[in-house]
């Protein structure tokens, strides 16, 4: 069940109403936060589950961009953020709209349709995109006064969190023969052969080796049987005894 539903119109605070989603969802569990692009599962009625996320929410959060107090969808009785915000007011959930921005000023009464007029008596919070740590922090705070459960949560992830090493990993394999390492940085030797600094061919284990290359004097490879010998000989050609070439 969420705590804090977001509302936003899509094209004027979308970003916003992202950022803030992934910011409150790190803080207090993702499940606690709802916007509907995240929370509401494909093949789902998304009237029934819009209405009924905002019912079961503590608090609304009305992102309200530049244009939003002007737009004309925001008068049409059909419009989905309207009537999440109508909502809420009915159910007497705390609404909060967050002004995105420098400019956008403070909603007044005369500029909203008369059933959203109360929502300018609302206090509201400024979010700056150019000091969003201030503004997220400010939010943040806010819901936790207001919701306990919101501050109980934090707290537990804070602590989940805090237990775990940092140098420890959470992965795990099934079904593996032979070693198993961790992809990225490995401090020390990992168990089994190692090899370091190897400037030509190398073969461990079972199984054949194709096209060695060998060099240099006394460099000698044979495969196969070898029933005559090996004859080798460095420096300067030499004449054999019986005066053969």
């Amino acid at each position: 069940m969420p705590d804090v539903f977001i509302n936003y119109r899509t094209g004027d605070g979308e970003e916003t109403a992202t950022t803030l989603e992934r910011d409150l969802s790190n803080r207090f569990g993702s499940r606690r936060i709802f916007r509907a692009s995240k929370s509401i599962e494909p093949g789902a009625l998304f009237d029934d589950e819009l209405l009924t996320a905002v019912r079961r929410s503590s608090v609304l959060i009305a992102v309200v961009g530049g244009r939003w107090a002007g737009a004309p969808e925001l008068r049409d009785p059909k419009d989905w953020v309207r009537k999440e915000i109508l909502e809420a007011l009915r159910c007497s959930l705390h609404v909060v709209p967050v002004l995105v921005g420098r400019r956008t000023e403070r909603l007044r009464p005369d500029e909203l349709p008369r059933a959203l007029a109360k929502l300018a008596r609302c206090q509201s919070v400024r979010y700056d995109t150019q000091d969003a740590d201030a503004g997220l922090r400010r939010i943040s705070a806010f819901l936790t006064d207001r919701v306990p459960e919101l501050a109980e949560a934090e707290q537990a992830l804070a602590q989940t969190r805090s237990r775990r090493r940092p140098d420890s990993v959470g992965n795990s394999a099934e079904n593996v023969s032979g070693t198993v390492i961790q992809a990225g940085d490995v401090s020390g030797d990992v168990g089994g052969t190692v090899i370091k600094h190897v400037n030509g061919p190398v073969h461990t284990g079972t199984g054949p080796q194709h096209q060695p290359h060998l060099s240099g004097d006394g460099a000698q490879y044979i495969a196969g049987d070898n029933r005559e010998g090996i004859h080798q000989s460095f420096g300067s050609r030499h004449r054999r005894e019986d005066g053969s070439r």
